[in-house]
């Protein structure tokens, strides 16, 4: 177990430094859409798209504790959704909340817009949305790598 939470920590830290590169590509096709509004539409696609990534790359991190630390990874319809709340748990004896209430709030609207991304076609997209979105987008990222850093943390002191 304990070899499995520094590669748990590995992993985090790895997985963060990629979404650190996805927030700057979402926050770039944002700023371009601004500038190139004949192209608006291609970079609102590509601001979605690395707002996909965004949230799918937090899953990722989620999945690995769920499996790692937890023991469970929800199954079912609503697994998502199961799966950010069970970030948000304390599990005594076990291992703190992941994440604070703030941003498993915060965090659910990008759920929920990863979930109509794949559910309609690309110009379909609400571009005001999409910016509202990115533009929440660094102030969440600074909490949600705080709190997985401290969560890594917590790993590193309990595989000692």
């Amino acid at each position: 177990m304990i070899s499995a939470y520094l590669n748990l920590v590995t992993r985090i830290h790895q997985e963060l430094r990629e979404l650190e590169r996805v927030v700057a590509r979402a926050e770039r096709a944002i700023q371009a859409a601004r500038e190139r509004p004949e192209d608006q539409d291609l970079y609102i696609d590509s601001a979605a798209l690395n707002l996909h990534d965004f949230y799918a790359g937090l899953e990722r991190i989620f999945q690995q504790i769920g499996s790692t630390v937890d023991g469970h990874i929800p199954t079912g319809h609503n697994w998502h959704r199961e799966l950010l709340q069970q970030m948000q748990s304390d599990l005594p004896d076990l291992r703190p909340p992941v994440l604070s209430t703030e941003v498993t709030n915060v965090l659910d609207e990008f759920l929920r817009f990863r979930h109509v991304l794949r559910n309609v076609y690309a110009f379909q997209f609400d571009p005001e949305r999409i910016a509202r979105l990115v533009n929440q987008l660094r102030p969440t990222w600074a909490k949600i790598q705080t709190e997985l850093t401290t969560f890594a943390s917590f790993l590193e002191q309990v595989g000692k």
